[in-house]
Parts: C-alpha cells; sequence; structure tokens
C-alpha cells in the first residue's frame, strides 16, 4: 500500500513539473511540456536553475496543503520556473547564486499564491505578474549592494529588454544556431525562444512542434501575433532596426493567443481582438520601458500580463455577452475549448431552462401555436392551444353541438413543473358551443408560480373543475382542473401560456417543454409547432433506476482481464461524476428524471469508463422502440489525425467535421437492451464509427459491449461484491 502511494505520489510530482512548463503556453500536453523542458536546457544552466525552482516550489506547496488541482496544473510554480531560468541567464553559479536563487523562488511562491487568490475572487488570471515583482527586486537588490555575492554574466539580453537591439544569449547556442529558414522565420523562431530568455532558432523549432501538436489554434494565433507586430512596425517605423525579439516573443505574440484562442472562445470576433490588442501592447512596451528606464529595470512580459487582465476585466463587466463569449470552463485547449462549448450550446439546454412537461395525458394536437392567425397575436402570441382529435382529424364525435361531445372536455390538466398556485378563476360557465365570452375572456384559469419571475397559465378550464386555491403547492404532474370551454373559447380546447408576470392577462413569453414525443419524433426542449400531435415520454421505470446513481454509487466494470472500480461524487459546485479509481479518468453527468447523459469526459480514452461514456451518451428513459435518440458528441477525437488537425485550424470560422450519437431501446426477452451509434460526417459523408449495446436486467444494469472501429470490447457490469 506505501509503495502504491509513493508511486502516485512521484506520478503527482511529475506531473505537476511538466505542467509548470506546458502552462507557460496555456497548456498541460505532456508532450509540449518535454519539448519545453528540452528547449530550456538549450541554455544548461538556465535550464537546471529553472528546474530546481519548479521541483522545490511544487514540494513546497504540496507541504504546505495548498490547493491540489492549482499545484497539479503548475499554476503555482511556472513563475518560479521563469525565475530559475532568468536567474541562470543573467548570474553566474556560487554559492550567492543558489543562496539567493532560494530566497527569491520563495518569495515567487508565495507572491504567486496570495495573487492567484486576490486576481481569483475577479475571475483574473496572475499571468507572470509574481515572476517580473520578483526579479524586479532582485535587480534593484544586486545593483544596489556588492555584498549580495552575484556575479553578473557577459550577456546583453538585459540590454535587449530595454531598447530591443540583438543578442545572443551565450556562445554554446551561437554555435548550436547554424540553420537559417530566412528572416522571418528565423524571426519568429527566435522570438518564440525568448520566452525563455533565448534567442535561438534550434529552440525555438522545438517549441514549435510541441505548440503545434498542442494546440492548431495557439500556433496559428502566434502567427498572426507576430505578422501584425512586424506589418504594423513596418508601417509606422516604430524601430527601424526591427523589433526586439523578446518583446515579439512575450509580449506581441502572446496577447494573440491569450485574447484569441484560450481566455475567449475561438471565433473570428476573438481573433480580431487579437489582432486589435497588438497595436495596444505597442503603446504599453514603449511606455513602461520608458517609466521603468528611469529605474533601470526591464520591462519582461509587464505589457502582455497589463492588457491581458485589463481586456478579460472589460469583457466580464459586459451585460450582453453576445458572440463574443469568455471560456466559461478552462480545458488547457482553445480547441476542447471550443468543441466543448460549442457542443454544450448545442444539447444542455435543460441548464437554460426549468423543466416543463406537457400539461395533459395523452395525445393532443397543437391547434393554434405561437403567432397563429386567429387569437395569438402581437404580446401575446407566444401560446400554444392543444385539442384531442381522432384519426379522422376531429375533434368531436355525434354532431359536435355539445361540450361533451369534444374528446378534450373534461380531460385532466396538469401542472407543468413545481410550483405554488398564483391565481385561481373557477366560476365562469362553459360556453354553448359557437359562442364566446369576451367580458371573461380567460375564463377558468390557474397562474403556478414556479420560480421568482416565471409563471406558467392554463386557461378555458370547466367550471368548478379547480380543487386548488392560492397558496398551494403542486408538484409536476398534479391535476390542477379539467379541460373545458369557458372564456374566449367557442369550443373546447387548453390555452397555454408561459409569462414573468402573475397577472391573469400578462404577456407570453416563448418556453420550451422538456421532453415530448411529436410527428418527427422525440424533441427535447423544443416548441411545438401548430398541427403537431403531442405525448409525454413513457418513461420506463426499470431504465429510471438502472441510471440512478446517488454519490456513493459503486459498480466494477470487468472485461476480460481489465476491471476498473467507478464511484459517483459531487464537486464543489454540486456537480454530479463518476471516476475510474484505476486510471482516473472521470466523467460528469445529469440525470434530470427523464433522460441520462454525460456532459464531459476527462482522462485516459483507453478507460472502460470511455467506452461507457461513448455508449451511454444520452439515454432516454423509454423503451418505445420507435423513439430515437439522437445527440451530437463534442469534436475530441483520441487520435490526431491530419484532417482533424486542418479542421483545428479553420474551426474558429467553420466546422466541417461532425459527430453524431443515436440511441434507441426495446425490450428483448426479459431485459431492456440499448442499442446505440456513433457517426462521424465529414463535408456530409457520414460513417458509422462505433456500435454498442447496453443491457438492463431487472432495474440494473448487467453489461455492455462496444465495437470502436473493429475494435470489439465486451463488459460485465456489477454492483454486489466489489471491495
Amino acid at each position: 500500500m506505501s509503495n502504491n502511494s509513493s508511486f502516485k505520489g512521484l506520478g503527482r510530482f511529475v506531473a505537476a513539473t511538466l505542467n509548470s512548463y506546458a502552462i507557460l503556453f496555456f497548456s498541460q500536453n505532456r508532450v509540449l511540456a518535454v519539448l519545453l523542458l528540452i528547449a530550456s536546457f538549450l541554455n544548461p544552466a538556465a535550464g537546471l536553475s529553472g528546474l530546481v525552482c519548479v521541483c522545490a516550489s511544487v514540494l513546497l506547496v504540496n507541504a504546505l496543503g495548498h490547493y491540489k488541482e492549482s499545484i497539479q496544473t503548475g499554476l503555482y510554480s511556472f513563475n518560479s520556473l521563469l525565475l530559475g531560468i532568468g536567474f541562470g541567464t543573467f548570474y553566474h553559479y556560487n554559492i550567492a547564486f543558489w543562496l539567493w536563487l532560494a530566497a527569491a523562488c520563495l518569495f515567487t511562491v508565495t507572491l504567486t499564491v496570495v495573487l492567484t487568490a486576490w486576481l481569483g475572487k475577479y475571475g483574473l488570471p496572475v499571468l507572470s505578474l509574481p515572476f517580473i515583482i520578483s526579479f524586479w527586486l532582485l535587480l534593484v537588490a544586486a545593483n544596489g549592494y556588492e555584498g549580495m555575492g552575484l556575479m553578473q554574466k557577459e550577456s546583453s539580453l538585459l540590454n535587449e529588454l530595454y531598447t530591443g537591439g540583438d543578442t545572443y544569449i551565450s556562445g554554446f547556442l551561437a554555435q548550436l544556431d547554424k540553420l537559417s529558414f530566412g528572416h522571418y522565420p528565423d524571426l519568429f523562431f527566435r522570438s518564440l525562444s525568448s520566452v525563455f530568455f533565448q534567442n535561438s532558432i534550434i529552440a525555438g523549432v522545438i517549441m514549435s512542434i510541441g505548440l503545434f501538436i498542442h494546440s492548431r489554434i495557439g500556433f496559428s494565433l502566434l502567427i498572426i501575433g507576430f505578422i501584425t507586430a512586424c506589418v504594423f512596425n513596418q508601417l509606422t517605423g516604430m524601430y527601424p532596426e526591427g523589433i526586439s525579439h523578446y518583446h515579439l516573443g512575450a509580449n506581441f505574440m502572446m496577447v494573440a493567443v491569450a485574447i484569441g484562442g484560450f481566455f475567449l472562445i475561438p471565433s473570428w470576433r476573438s481573433y480580431l481582438w487579437a489582432i486589435v490588442s497588438v497595436p495596444v501592447a505597442f503603446l504599453l512596451v514603449n511606455a513602461f520601458t520608458r517609466i521603468l528606464g528611469v529605474h533601470n529595470l526591464p520591462i519582461f512580459s509587464l505589457p502582455f500580463c497589463v492588457l491581458t487582465i485589463t481586456l478579460l476585466y472589460f469583457f466580464m463587466l459586459r451585460t450582453n455577452p453576445g458572440r463574443l463569449q469568455l471560456t466559461p470552463i478552462q480545458h488547457y485547449s482553445p480547441e476542447i475549448n471550443l468543441y466543448q462549448y460549442l457542443n454544450n450550446q448545442a444539447r444542455l439546454q435543460e441548464l437554460q431552462y426549468i423543466k416543463l412537461s406537457l400539461p395533459f395525458i395523452g395525445t393532443w394536437t397543437v391547434s393554434q401555436g405561437y403567432d397563429g392567425g386567429i387569437t395569438h397575436k402581437d404580446d401575446w402570441g407566444k401560446a400554444l392551444d392543444f385539442v384531442v382529435t381522432d384519426e379522422d382529424n376531429q375533434t368531436f364525435k355525434n354532431n359536435g353541438t355539445r361540450p361533451e361531445d369534444f374528446y378534450c372536455y373534461n380531460k385532466p390538466v396538469l401542472a407543468c413543473a413545481d410550483g405554488v398556485i398564483e391565481d385561481v378563476v373557477n366560476h365562469i360557465e362553459d360556453n354553448p358551443i359557437g359562442h364566446v365570452n369576451t367580458g371573461q375572456n380567460w375564463g377558468n384559469t390557474v397562474v403556478i408560480k414556479h420560480v421568482a419571475g416565471f409563471y406558467t397559465k392554463v386557461s378555458h378550464l370547466k367550471q368548478n373543475s379547480v380543487k386548488l386555491k392560492i397558496g398551494d403547492y403542486v408538484k409536476q404532474g398534479d391535476v390542477v382542473g379539467q379541460c373545458g370551454n369557458s372564456g374566449r373559447s367557442p369550443e373546447p380546447h387548453l390555452h397555454f401560456q408561459a409569462q414573468i408576470t402573475p397577472f391573469i392577462g400578462s404577456k407570453t413569453l416563448a418556453y420550451p417543454f422538456a421532453y415530448f414525443v411529436g410527428k418527427q419524433g422525440l424533441h427535447s426542449f423544443e416548441t411545438p409547432v401548430q398541427g403537431d400531435e403531442l405525448r409525454a415520454v413513457e418513461v420506463s421505470t426499470p431504465m429510471k433506476q438502472a441510471f440512478t446513481w446517488q454519490p456513493g454509487y459503486m459498480a466494477k466494470i470487468v472485461a476480460g482481464s481489465k476491471s476498473e472500480t467507478v464511484e459517483v461524487f459531487t464537486d464543489a459546485y454540486n456537480h454530479a461524476y463518476i471516476c475510474s479509481k484505476e486510471t482516473g479518468a472521470t466523467a460528469y453527468f445529469i440525470n434530470n428524471g427523464t433522460s441520462f447523459y454525460f456532459t464531459s469526459f476527462y482522462g485516459d480514452h483507453n478507460s472502460l469508463l470511455y467506452y461507457f461514456y461513448l455508449a451511454a451518451y444520452r439515454v432516454v428513459f423509454t423503451a418505445d422502440e420507435s423513439i430515437i435518440v439522437a445527440d451530437t458528441y463534442p469534436l475530441q477525437l483520441r487520435t490526431l489525425q491530419t484532417g482533424i488537425w486542418l479542421h483545428d485550424v479553420v474551426a474558429p470560422f467553420f466546422q466541417f467535421i461532425k459527430r453524431t450519437y443515436k440511441s434507441t431501446a426495446a425490450y428483448r426477452q426479459h431485459e431492456i437492451v440499448l442499442t446505440t451509434t456513433g457517426i462521424t460526417e465529414v463535408m456530409g459523408n457520414k460513417r458509422e464509427n462505433m456500435q454498442a449495446s447496453i443491457s438492463i436486467s431487472g432495474s440494473v444494469l448487467k453489461d455492455f459491449s462496444i465495437n470502436i472501429k473493429g475494435q470489439n470490447t465486451n463488459a460485465q457490469w456489477h454492483t454486489s461484491n466489489i471491495y
């Protein structure tokens, strides 16, 4: 047990160390991290002192019990990495070097934790501010006191930071940098290497490879920031001999990546802001150079930090964000941020709405929809009228001369969601067929308050059919009255509307029903249209129970010699997720009583939990074989392919690849079998790449099988004897 804990502890330490490198470019990609580590050691002294600072910082914050997620992502240690690399770049090794490095590293970690917490209250990042402040203090101290014992190297990099002149970090790198790709490509690579205080084409090439593997969007924004800065300098003539490669990399290029693809959801709007931010960065670079030059201090990446944080706060203060969206959940990848955001916009409607069910039992027809030509007009246009029809599309039997002849008359009317009775009218007589009561327009009515500022209303009810009074609490599906013919109603029908005020004559509000079955199959969070026949989803209790996972629910998934124990938890925001103890894979899910569906997945794509995530992506609790459930996967494939990389480059502007999911369920002997399919669509061409089935026996999951591109996996799902 202790050996296993030690191994896991070492794994977390290595992960946090590598992430400290990757997060410099807003990433958690291990390939990028390793390549950045290698690039840092092209200046061996700087690379070693940077690595020492990172390791010491990770150990310190972990020992002191700071927030584990921030430790693992490298948020608390990447500023120490910059400090160590800067220290090793400017000073020679001696006893004083290591003593002052330790002191500066401790201060940098402390400042990082404090500033992260302070800025985090406003939803803002700390960026490299702790490094800048710490190194400034170090330079002021070293320049003022001979006794510090630090020996500055023969380097003109500090002069580069002040004035924008050309320099090489060391003779060692100068010997390595023999390869040339042309003036501007060389400048691009040198600018990229300057993030590590280098002036190296080779380091820039290594970093570019890692950055391209990590993110095609991020890499394209680096190029856009570089080109914009060069063009702007050419137009203004600000730096006749060329822009400092350090400022190009650490300020102009980095601000384009941060604004265009990391803190904002990538789109043509975010790209436009990335371009606009570069001239503003020029202004800040020039201004800070003059201001800090008085105190003989370099500006480092201060313009990048100030501009990025200011713009983010500026965007946060908007009351109507529009289509320029801040990244709601950070996945440390512009592609995943974009694809997850688009996927959530398409399928997580219930997070935006109260879950309304149909206000009736059985199959009814929409006789008048939104903005109908009879009475649903202007401010009262977003309402629905319902009737019951027969096979001949008639609403009545016999001669239809009495209210009782109409199929919907006297049928129960239900509360569409939990709430409190806000208003009741119950005394109005039903009209003779063909007559209307315009003096009491709405007839017998019930208004239900669901939450503050949201109400639903059912009208034209039968006289004295409402057995509720104001203040009564009702649950979804409770009977509130019976369909009648009161008010402005020439024949029996049910009027339904949503509204934001409690008054019976309130204006209508467009609002969807959560789930219903219409002529076109299953609908979720949509508004029915005129002429559509609707019925509620017939919920299968065994299916519902099989996917009702409360915190503490555990199961063992076994496929041959491979097994995983999974357990359900809730996070600080009360979001439910299931986690594999063996692989660490985590899948977030929602069960709303009518359906179960996964919202996101993190971790090992070879885990059994990932296979189940693909197979049970969305399950509607019905065994009605005629109902086909459709959904959309986020475009995050586990294999890196040329086509996907090309799609990544254009994804902020246009998507030509789509991944969809379909499922049906039916009884097979004594079990319910859920059959699911995954489809990849490229430019309209569809191809099945996943087939799966899930068996439910009694009211528990029994097993599942999945075939992904010809690779088949059969797994058993055990909920007993798993300890």
